[in-house]
């Protein structure tokens, strides 16, 4: 393993409920493993990316029902195509390059897994998408 590798996994926070055992799926594992710890370290890199997102599109987030910012944030995470490969950045780029190897091989199922992750996070951070951040 080179440097870069190592100092990526090493940053990585455990999870103790992010078990991975043999029965299950490829994808399952690779989700605990490696999309769970990756989804985590870079929590607050989501947050502030969805709050540009919010930002760009006219704050309109804040003028809807918490209903309605679930169902916001869900149309961003699954139908805008240009923010979901900004996300996949996000997550991708903190891959090992053996990761990296294992997620092309069935990117297409790791790439639904990542994004209810990421989508999940911002959900349950909901409550720090109430006003617009302050800006430094």
């Amino acid at each position: 393993m080179n440097n870069r590798d190592e100092y990526l996994v090493a940053l990585r926070p455990e999870i103790p409920n992010a078990r991975v055992s043999d029965d299950m799926s490829i994808e399952e594992q690779f989700q605990n493993r490696t999309l769970r710890p990756i989804a985590k370290l870079q929590h607050d890199l989501l947050i502030a990316v969805f709050h540009n997102y919010i930002k760009k599109h006219k704050n309109v987030f804040f003028g809807l029902t918490s209903n309605k910012r679930i169902d916001y944030i869900e149309n961003a995470v699954n139908r805008d195509q240009k923010f979901r490969n900004s996300l996949k950045g996000i997550i991708i780029g903190q891959f090992t390059v053996n990761e990296y190897l294992a997620y092309i091989k069935n990117s297409s199922a790791l790439n639904k897994r990542m994004m209810n992750l990421v989508r999940e996070r911002l959900i349950n951070s909901i409550q720090l998408f109430e006003r617009p951040p302050v800006e430094l």
